[in-house]
Order: C-alpha cells, then sequence, then structure tokens
C-alpha cells in the first residue's frame, strides 16, 4: 500500500485490497467479506431498519467491538453490503460498438440487480461512488459512450440521468409491488381469495370523486384506461421511459457528432 493517504475509510480501502486484516483482536474467521454478507443475509430476511452493528456482530457470532475493527460506522457497512449486492457489472462493450444497445443492457442490468436485494434501494446516498463494484458499474456505463463525441463531463452525467431513472422507476415498482418478487407484490393472480388489481379499480374509484370539468385530461386517460386501451404491464412503463431517456440522448450525441 502507498503511504500516501486515500482520504477513504480504512473499510472501503480494504474492499480495494489495500489493507489487510485487523492484526490482533477479532478471532479467526471473521473478515470484512463475512460481515458485508451477513449485513446483506440481515437485510434481505428483515428489511434495512434491522441492520445494525450488534445485529450483524450477533449474525457472526462476535462482539459488537470486533466488527469495529473491520468497519468504522453503519454507514460504510451499508455502501459495502450495496457493492456487494450489486456485484460486477455486465461484460465491457466492445469498442465502437452501438452506444444506444450498449447502454440499454446497462441499464437493464442495474434493474435486475437492484431488483435482486430491493433494501439496496433505502441505503441513503450520502456521497458519489468510491467502492469497487460501483466504480467497474461506472465505467462500463462510460464505455457504452466511448463511441460518441460527448465531452467527458457529458458522459458522465448521461450515466447519472440514465441510473436515476433506473432507481426511480425501481423504487415506485418496489413501493407498489408492480413485479414479483418484490414487497407488496402478489404471488401469483389471486392471493388471500382476492384477484390481483389490474389498476381497473383505481381508475373506477377516481371516476366516482373526480370533476371531469375540473380535470379534463385526466377523465381522457380515465376513460381510455377504462375501455382497456391503456397497458396493465408494468413493465411496459419502464421500457417506454427508458426508451424516451435514450431518445433525448440520442438527440445530444447527434449534435456533437
Amino acid at each position: 500500500m502507498s503511504d500516501e493517504s486515500t482520504g477513504l475509510p480504512p473499510s472501503i480501502e480494504a474492499a480495494w485490497g489495500l489493507r489487510d486484516r485487523p492484526a490482533r483482536g477479532p478471532k479467526p474467521g471473521l473478515s470484512l467479506k463475512r460481515i458485508v454478507a451477513a449485513g446483506i443475509a440481515v437485510a434481505s430476511a428483515e428489511g434495512l431498519p434491522a441492520v445494525s452493528m450488534s445485529r450483524v456482530a450477533a449474525e457472526v457470532g462476535a462482539s459488537t467491538m470486533a466488527l469495529y475493527r473491520y468497519v468504522g460506522a453503519k454507514d460504510e457497512l451499508l455502501a459495502l453490503m450495496v457493492d456487494a449486492a450489486y456485484g460486477p457489472p455486465p461484460q465491457a462493450e466492445p469498442p465502437g460498438g452501438d452506444w444506444r444497445e450498449g447502454l440499454s443492457r446497462w441499464a437493464w442490468a442495474e434493474l435486475h440487480g437492484v431488483l435482486r436485494h430491493p433494501w439496496a434501494l433505502r441505503v441513503p446516498i450520502t456521497g458519489p461512488p468510491v467502492t469497487p463494484n460501483q466504480i467497474a458499474w461506472l465505467e462500463q456505463g462510460l464505455r457504452c459512450l466511448g463511441s460518441t463525441k460527448l465531452a467527458e463531463s457529458e458522459k458522465l452525467s448521461t450515466i447519472l440521468l440514465v441510473s436515476g431513472y433506473v432507481l426511480r422507476w425501481a423504487t415506485l415498482a418496489t413501493d407498489l409491488g408492480e413485479l414479483p418478487g418484490t414487497p407488496g407484490a402478489e404471488a401469483g393472480p389471486e392471493a388471500d381469495g382476492k384477484p390481483a388489481d389490474d389498476g381497473t379499480a383505481y381508475w373506477q374509484a377516481l371516476a366516482k370523486v373526480m370533476d371531469p370539468e375540473r380535470f379534463p385530461a385526466v377523465t381522457a386517460v380515465l376513460k381510455a384506461e377504462l375501455a382497456g386501451e391503456g397497458s396493465d404491464d408494468f413493465l411496459a412503463e419502464f421500457v417506454f421511459g427508458l426508451e424516451r431517456v435514450l431518445d433525448g440522448i440520442e438527440v445530444l450525441v447527434k449534435g456533437r457528432g
């Protein structure tokens, strides 16, 4: 390791392979990787609020003070949990590949990654990415734009835009329980004897309380939805939004090209 300080917490440096395990104190078998895995197990089984240094310590059979030799604070642990949950990014795009196709695959991969661990959506974002997998994801996203003539700052802003859309949509999907495997989602067509709601009940209820003259635009949508003109496929909404985001980026790319 270089003598020059990175300014990063020791646990983040350790995630980059810049530090060894503590020389003394923790019992054999305890490691940063095991601690992070235990935190993920608690979050997956009981939700993010259940994650605490003492709870994770109990999970690995160690004292809370032993954990602090590896992780300086809970927010460091959460950052490392998110990094491990996402894992490495998809395979890199070949140089000169189609930027739109590559960025679309990158966005879908991020969506699948976060929906495997929806608790990660609840972890507060306190700064730019600093963990290994997060930087690897950023690298792959930026590589997708390598064939464009966008400025480097524009490439970064583009990745933030696409990622922001993915994370916002994933949060909405999990909150509404619209996708299989997300909190609140129905296990099948029926649950507890109640038919799964395709949104019709919402529009029917709204029709009973809303004044069409005051809300003519919403009324027009309501009538279309009740007539079956809308889509009850929530995932199709993700596709629609992602394509519109990419359309906007394409205008910028062509303007620079």
